[in-house]
């Protein structure tokens, strides 16, 4: 029996691509052979499990653990019983298995660390997303990310109610503060680098002083980010920029002090711990005893 859910008639963005990382931690965990399960369970017994919350958890990654089963064993029936940004109480049932008895237990704990830091990252960030909530400022994150991971997590970042700031040095053009000693200063930088781009590319530039602020708002940048700053400097560098650039904060950012950030006046804050340092939240996979 196949889960034929609508949910999964396309393939969402985020998992193309995503193949060779789900084999890697498959071949990594599994290597020549599953030496516990093999000896145990015979090939052809089917069973059921389930996958519950061990605490309060925003849910993130069910079709990634969706992909590491039917990899495994394309005949496997996953039934998620939420969707992905769901908030689930301890105890809650997050998903039905049914299948062969070996690609459950082979698979539980690949997809479990798929399906914990992932719900880890979106509970993370819901948290920040609930402190701004009235405000009109956008959290995003940074390429602060696991390596290998940076698709799932930002996927998770937007799950938990953040939004993502570029997906990597191809996308996104950011001067930072190693540019502008490399090039001798802002308005070098900015004039060299606004020669070789499209029109339709923005241009970022990190600044950590007011007076970086003003060569910034005089280079005609797009967007000025606040690295480091305190209130008193935000709210000076808001009043010099008046509209004329997005304004993002960044660094020294807790959930304590995002409300007065965000009275501040600042466009955008991103935040490196919302993947950084979110933890793994707990889920468990049971198996029901064969009938």
């Amino acid at each position: 029996m196949n889960d034929k859910s609508t949910r999964e008639t396309s393939m969402p963005l985020f998992l193309h691509g995503i193949d060779p990382l789900i084999h890697l931690a498959l071949s990594e965990d599994i290597g020549a052979g599953d030496i516990t399960t093999g000896p145990l369970v015979s090939p052809k017994l089917q069973g059921k499990a389930v996958i519950i919350a061990k605490e309060s958890l925003v849910v993130a990654g069910l079709d990634v653990a969706r992909r590491v089963f039917r990899t495994l064993d394309p005949e496997t029936d996953f039934r998620a019983c939420c969707c992905d940004g769901d908030r689930m109480s301890p105890a809650d049932v997050v998903v039905e298995l049914e299948g062969r008895m070996t690609t459950l237990l082979t698979g539980e704990r690949t997809a479990l660390n798929f399906l914990q830091r992932m719900s880890g990252v979106a509970t993370h960030v819901r948290s920040y997303a609930d402190a701004l909530k009235g405000t009109r400022v956008r959290l995003v994150d940074t390429r602060k990310t696991t390596p290998g991971w940076r698709a799932l997590e930002k996927y998770a970042v937007r799950i938990g109610g953040g939004c993502n700031h570029r997906g990597g040095l191809f996308d996104g053009v950011l001067i930072k503060d190693n540019h502008i000693a490399a090039c001798g200063g802002i308005e070098a930088a900015v004039s060299r680098i606004r020669n070789q781009l499209s029109h339709l590319v923005k241009i970022e530039v990190e600044t950590s002083t007011l007076e970086e602020v003003r060569q910034a708002l005089a280079s005609g940048v797009d967007v000025i980010m606040l690295d480091n700053m305190n209130i008193d400097q935000i709210r000076r560098a808001v009043a010099i920029i008046d509209g004329k650039a997005l304004v993002e904060v960044s660094g020294g950012i807790t959930r304590e002090n995002l409300h007065d950030l965000a009275r501040t006046g600042v466009d955008v804050i991103s935040v490196g711990a919302l993947t950084h340092s979110a933890r793994a939240v707990d889920l468990s996979m049971k198996i029901h005893p064969p009938e």
